[in-house]
């Protein structure tokens, strides 16, 4: 055999395999996409993210109001790992 009709016989062969899998794949039933559904997770009501949104749509004003100042404060805290600084005592008689 000469290398012509080798070359041909290979081409052939390649044609003929490359049909084969083109007529399986069109053959194929797609089989329809699964749907999983995740479980709804609903957070917990977090009164300092609600705090925070109200401070918000305070817009400027916030600045001046002091449960604004105090979310801030406690927000930070949160965002850098420290604990929250202990409330100053309050002394009987000062008000």
């Amino acid at each position: 055999m000469d290398g012509k009709m080798l070359a041909r016989i290979g081409a052939i062969i390649f044609i003929a395999i490359a049909i084969t899998a083109t007529v399986i794949e069109m053959t194929r039933e797609e089989e329809p996409a699964r749907v999983r559904s995740a479980p709804e997770l609903q957070p917990e009501a977090d009164p300092l993210r609600l705090t925070l949104r109200r401070c918000q749509r305070l817009g400027e004003a916030a600045t001046s109001d002091a449960e604004c100042l105090s979310a801030w404060a406690e927000s930070r805290d949160r965002f850098l790992g420290r604990s929250p600084a202990p409330a100053a005592p309050t002394v009987e008689g000062e008000r």
